[in-house]
């Protein structure tokens, strides 16, 4: 990686990831403490595995002031609680207000993962800091809200930070990757929510995890940054083609190939009427129907050049993190 001239050194750092349990967390806990980072990991179960350099930190995010005396000297504090889709109406903010004081108790920067819903449905081809946030849906309206609550706390002195990306792949289970697109690939088929041949943004979640400690590491930031993060821009095609080339190098691929399917977005729509989780899904449809992209220049500015892993590479990785293939399997193909 390139080392930017304002970067600091990350010995002795501290950071307190909020949601370690999560998928971002997880990774946010893994990148900071292999930059040599000390980890404090907040969850109120404790993690299945931490690295070396990080301990777990069992309070609630809502006890602020034992979490700040818990983190003293943290210099960053990653954001990474997301609550079910169901339930961002009502916990996503006051979840965000709390990770905030949070870090204002610490005179720590806050830093929070942005996503595309703020700009809607009638959104650009090409999303970077100054593209007008518009959005079309409760939850684009609640991300816009979040995030002009920390335009609002910069102005009053405290340092915030949002890397904006697409969807999150990588990691373990729980993205579009495992639950629809890959969930039937041991039975040969693929599943890919919108037309093949628009384009679409993803992101890998341990490049992102590690864009965090790149910006967390710089002492010159404004006092709100807007960092989209670029990752993955590819179409349904590319990214089925990559991924069945992942899946073929590690023997997952059937003789015969792969059949290809997609989701029957009218059903799911219905069924919304009956299970709140299938509405609040489909209310996000347009992501798959309006083709995107992340421009990543300023946040490549602000941090320097970034590590990418190659997109078939990415999900080789991400299907071995989903328990596909057997360890001693794995061993086997990677030798």
């Amino acid at each position: 990686m390139q080392t930017h001239p304002n970067a600091q050194p990350h010995a002795h750092m501290t950071v307190l990831v909020l949601g370690a349990n999560g998928r971002l967390g997880a990774a946010a806990v893994r990148a900071f403490a292999a930059a040599g980072w000390r980890v404090l990991a907040q969850a109120r179960r404790q993690p299945a595995s931490l690295p070396v350099g990080a301990m777990h930190v069992g309070l609630s995010v809502a006890d602020t002031a034992g979490l700040a005396a818990a983190a003293s000297g943290a210099r960053a504090v990653v954001h990474a609680l997301n609550p079910p889709y169901t339930r961002w109406q009502t916990e996503a903010l006051p979840l965000m207000r709390q990770g905030l004081a949070v870090a204002q108790q610490l005179g720590a920067s806050f830093m929070l993962p942005g996503n595309v819903y703020n700009f809607g449905a009638q959104m650009p081809a090409l999303l970077n800091e100054h593209t007008p946030q518009q959005p079309t849906t409760r939850k684009g309206h609640i991300r816009m809200q979040m995030e002009a609550e920390l335009q609002a706390a910069a102005l009053q002195g405290q340092r915030c930070v949002v890397i904006r990306a697409g969807d999150f792949f990588g990691g373990g289970s729980g993205s579009w990757m495992d639950l629809v697109i890959a969930k039937s690939l041991r039975q040969g088929k693929l599943v890919y929510p919108g037309p093949l041949h628009l384009a679409h943004a993803w992101a890998y979640l341990p490049d992102l995890a590690r864009a965090f400690v790149a910006a967390a590491s710089r002492h010159d930031l404004p006092a709100f940054a807007d960092l989209p993060f670029a990752g993955h821009t590819v179409t349904g095609a590319q990214m089925l083609d990559a991924l069945e080339r992942a899946a073929a190098s590690l023997a997952l691929a059937p003789a015969r190939g792969f059949k290809r399917g997609g989701l029957p977005w009218p059903v799911l729509k219905l069924a919304g009427l009956v299970w709140p989780m299938w509405r609040e899904i489909a209310e996000m449809s347009y992501l798959w129907h309006v083709p995107h992209a992340l421009d990543g220049a300023a946040l490549q500015r602000a941090v320097g050049r970034l590590p990418a892993t190659p997109l078939q590479s990415a999900l080789r990785e991400s299907l071995l993190g989903l328990g596909l293939v057997n360890s001693a399997a794995a061993r086997a193909l990677s030798a």
